[in-house]
């Protein structure tokens, strides 16, 4: 009789241990699968499908402090570009600095109004020439807010007679901004100023 409790009491204890490790073995499961589960669906809501041309092409969201580097370069590069490229024609050149002063505060729209008022654009209308610019680098500092920045280019000015290369450095600050069609990556440059400009090379033309 005695054998018989002791028989039973160990069989309950085995069956008790079993169920306590099958309940600890699911509770796991349930834990691993509800952790996939959210993965997947924070991966799935990442993701973004675009219809062109007929074909689905799939993109990736992201959040905005992922690109601030990237899209300041691009904003800073672009501001530049417009607002340093010019030709003899008076609609054009109004029309890239108008692109160029969305892009910055006023602390741009004071030199563009220095430049137009010691007759920068009309010397370039009056005596043909053509201006580029291009990017050397652009340093970006996104540790601390507003973002400063500054830019490396060269400018290259076609005379009639000569071509003019120019080392252009300046720098400014960046702060966040709604983004819109004129200034799509949501950024506007303040307290910008020319830091170097000098010649490097005249070449005959």
């Amino acid at each position: 009789m005695f054998k018989i409790a002791k028989n039973i009491d160990t069989a309950f204890r085995q069956i008790r241990s079993f169920s306590l490790i099958v309940s600890l073995g699911c509770i796991a499961l349930c834990c691993f699968t509800f952790y996939r589960s959210a993965v997947m669906v924070e991966n799935a809501q990442s993701r973004v499908y675009i219809l062109e041309s007929g074909k689905i092409l799939e993109a990736f969201s992201s959040q905005r402090k992922d690109n601030v580097p990237v899209e300041a370069r691009d904003h800073v590069s672009s501001f530049h570009w417009y607002f340093f490229s010019l030709e003899p024609d008076d609609k054009l050149i109004q029309s890239n600095v108008v692109k160029a002063l969305y892009l910055a505060d006023g602390s741009a729209k004071k030199q563009y109004d220095n430049l137009r008022e010691a007759g920068f654009y009309n010397s370039i209308i009056s005596s043909n020439i053509s201006q580029s610019i291009s990017r050397d680098s652009i340093r970006i500092d996104a540790r601390s807010y507003p973002y400063y920045f500054k830019y490396y280019g060269v400018q290259t000015i076609t005379r009639a007679t000569s071509v003019v290369s120019r080392s252009l450095i300046t720098e400014g600050y960046l702060r966040n901004t709604l983004r819109s069609d004129n200034n799509p990556h949501g950024f506007l440059i303040e307290q910008w100023r020319t830091l170097e400009n000098k010649d490097i090379s005249i070449r005959n033309r």
